[in-house]
């Protein structure tokens, strides 16, 4: 079903219930929460996810998790999207947003279950489909595509700040310097805060912002020079260890 009320989704006795809705560039959805877990898969363009502990970047024909009651707000590039409502309890994919790749399969399966009605036949051939989605949902794997947010007020403030502007040339004394403290303790914070080294971090922060601007085709060359790489050869190195490819190989991959 298109553009259906999520009051309507909420009352429908299905355990999934699916829905797809066409958004133009720039649109936003401000912050709200579903009763039920969330399935977002966007055909076509890219979503921008934020929640109190962190952003997430879904390039396109790629999909996030959205626990039931977790506060986001999401940005809409253009995108098309097909979404499964899903009873908590249903599947279990943790109880923190990710992005998860959709295999060819998934993806048929989600553009086939708009179609379907709302209050589907659950022992017909309907049903089936419902089934192996979830199946398919359950053996899903999710990438890295998640920039973490620290509690801490002094360090989510430098990490906001790198959001903003990312430079891959800040070193964690930097950091450190900043907030008065040992490079020591700022290492030891960081990972407590984040989960992932200040390395780490930065160069996921890095790759998660930069694949907003791949998508619109901007040129590598443009945005290793705007996040401070010495050379777009430097940028690539750094997006294959994070993603196990090259930019322009991992973004064919979606089309």
């Amino acid at each position: 079903m298109r553009n259906v009320s999520i009051d309507l989704l909420d009352d429908t006795p299905r355990p999934v219930v699916a829905t797809g809705s066409d958004y133009s560039y720039g649109h936003l959805l401000p912050r709200h929460t579903h009763r039920r877990a969330q399935l977002l898969y966007g055909a076509t363009g890219v979503m921008q996810v934020s929640t109190h502990d962190g952003n997430w970047v879904v390039p396109p024909q790629r999909a996030v998790w959205i626990p039931a009651g977790i506060v986001h707000e999401v940005v809409m590039l253009g995108v098309s999207t097909r979404s499964l409502y899903i009873e908590p309890g249903t599947v279990d994919l943790g109880s923190r947003c990710q992005v998860i790749n959709v295999s060819p399969l998934m993806r048929h399966l989600l553009m086939e279950a708009v179609e379907i009605p709302l209050t589907y036949d659950e022992a017909g051939r309907d049903g089936a489909l419902i089934d192996l989605l979830l199946h398919e949902l359950a053996r899903s794997t999710h990438l890295p595509l998640h920039i973490p947010l620290p509690v801490d007020p002094r360090l989510l403030g430098l990490c906001q700040g790198f959001v903003q502007h990312p430079d891959a040339h800040q070193s964690p004394q930097q950091w450190a310097d900043h907030l008065h403290t040992s490079l020591r303790t700022f290492n030891r914070l960081f990972r407590q805060q984040t989960g992932l080294s200040f390395s780490q971090w930065r160069q996921r922060a890095c790759v998660v912002l930069a694949l907003a601007r791949l998508a619109e085709s901007e040129p590598v060359t443009r945005i290793a020079l705007d996040f401070g790489y010495d050379s777009p050869a430097a940028f690539s190195t750094m997006f294959r260890r994070v993603l196990g490819q090259a930019p322009s190989v991992w973004l064919n991959t979606t089309k």
